[in-house]
């Protein structure tokens, strides 16, 4: 009983004492993994995977200044081109960077789950290294000291041995305190596979969403050609007949916001007293936004500025009432060339507005609640009610604070 109440108290001694207290192990547990060459030469290519990020990004900055020169420079179609140029190039090189990434957070994977390796097999090793020091502990423990001193011809023997006993149970110590050291650095190791996992699953995504963008520009330069063909005139009028739209919209937009906020007010539909929820739900699943409030990148930014953001959304996806309010305004199209836009009245002086959709499911005057399907998106060329201001599919999304445009992402969670 004695023997397994020592055993007992020795182990427990140890591991009560605070973790760091133990923050640097003896050498005994230190190992050189079986898999270390491996995880040198995955370092190393990692290394060589963030050099080349490096490049590109330098690459990426260059191409940014090119279009902000150019954009400085007098509005022509000559410029125009050399902007899309320069977009695509830039737009060509993101994409390299995230397969970069992604290639690294593969050999960051492979070398972490090495490095497990080498851990679980030094945590077994340790396990039989303590094993052995309980058994010895436990061989001595059946003697009384008399029967130790019987046994040996001389003091010398009997302290050395004693030295030795005191050696095994510093040992054991030593052996608890390293195996929850590289117990701990094990669970850590698997913790951060799993969130390089993640990161990797969301990279994937990130690198699909750049292609698009990729492919969007370089259909807005054929698109763009195809209309004016290389005339410098014909693209002055094509600048004058979007400017001309644009403020036909904005204008329509304005007065039906104004109109109908001043009847729901006096019929106190809506609450202005500054206690409704600011904060509105996304309009569609993509949160992934390809043009922002006043984006430098706008295609069109030298005709007008960009009134809302531009949300990533295959055509016909549905799109949900941001927050609760009134329909002011549902405009359905039947051409191409027509802007199919949904706009609702929200309390405290705020509007929201969905443009570019392929089909409307709500009327005027009709109360919507948070997350009700409202429509379906659009924005592919060519097709119903996707406008003239399109360079491929997303929803337009804007928020109106007292009929002026605001950033929308301030009010996305």
């Amino acid at each position: 009983m004695k023997k397994f109440l020592a055993i007992f108290i020795v182990l427990i001694s140890i591991l009560i004492v605070p973790f760091f207290v133990y923050a640097e192990p003896s050498r005994s547990v230190v190992e050189t993994g079986g898999n270390s060459t491996e995880i040198d030469t995955l370092n190393k290519q990692i290394a060589e995977k963030q050099n080349k990020i490096k490049e590109l990004e330098k690459s990426i900055e260059d191409y940014k200044n090119k279009i902000s020169q150019k954009r400085s420079e007098a509005v022509s179609l000559k410029n125009q081109m050399a902007i899309i140029d320069n977009r695509v190039a830039e737009l060509a090189l993101n994409v390299q960077v995230t397969e970069q990434k992604i290639a690294s957070l593969n050999l960051e994977i492979e070398a972490l789950q090495l490095s497990i390796q080498d851990k679980e097999a030094s945590l077994a090793k340790q396990k039989k290294i303590l094993g052995g020091l309980i058994r010895s502990i436990y061989y001595q423990g059946d003697k009384n000291y008399l029967e130790i001193i019987a046994t040996y011809n001389n003091f010398s023997d009997f302290y050395n041995q004693f030295q030795y006993l005191r050696t095994v149970q510093d040992s054991l110590g030593q052996s608890v305190r390293g195996l929850r050291i590289i117990k701990g650095e094990l669970d850590l190791k698997k913790l951060k596979v799993t969130e390089q996992k993640l990161t990797y699953e969301k990279t994937q995504e990130e690198l699909k969403q750049k292609k698009q963008d990729w492919e969007d520009q370089a259909n807005l330069k054929s698109n763009l050609l195809a209309q004016v063909q290389s005339s410098e005139l014909k693209y002055n009028t094509l600048l004058g007949s979007l400017r001309t739209q644009y403020q036909q919209i904005e204008g329509e937009i304005a007065g039906i916001e104004k109109q109908v906020r001043k009847k729901l007010e006096a019929e106190k539909k809506i609450d202005d007293s500054g206690d409704a929820d600011t904060i509105f739900g996304w309009p569609v699943q993509s949160h992934y936004v390809t043009s922002n409030f006043h984006d430098p990148d706008y295609p069109y930014r030298n005709v007008f500025e960009h009134t809302g953001a531009d949300i990533r959304a295959s055509q016909g996806t549905p799109v949900k009432a941001a927050a609760s309010g009134y329909v002011a305004m549902a405009k359905v199209c039947s051409l191409a060339s027509c802007y199919s836009y949904i706009m609702l009245v929200h309390s405290d002086g705020l509007a929201t507005v969905y443009g570019h959709l392929s089909k409307i499911v709500v009327k005027a005057d009709q109360f919507v609640t948070r997350g009700d399907v409202i429509a379906y998106s659009g924005g592919t060329r060519g097709t119903v009610g996707a406008g003239p201001f399109v360079t491929g599919p997303h929803l337009h999304f804007e928020v109106r604070s007292n009929g002026i445009p605001v950033n929308p992402l301030n009010y996305l969670p």
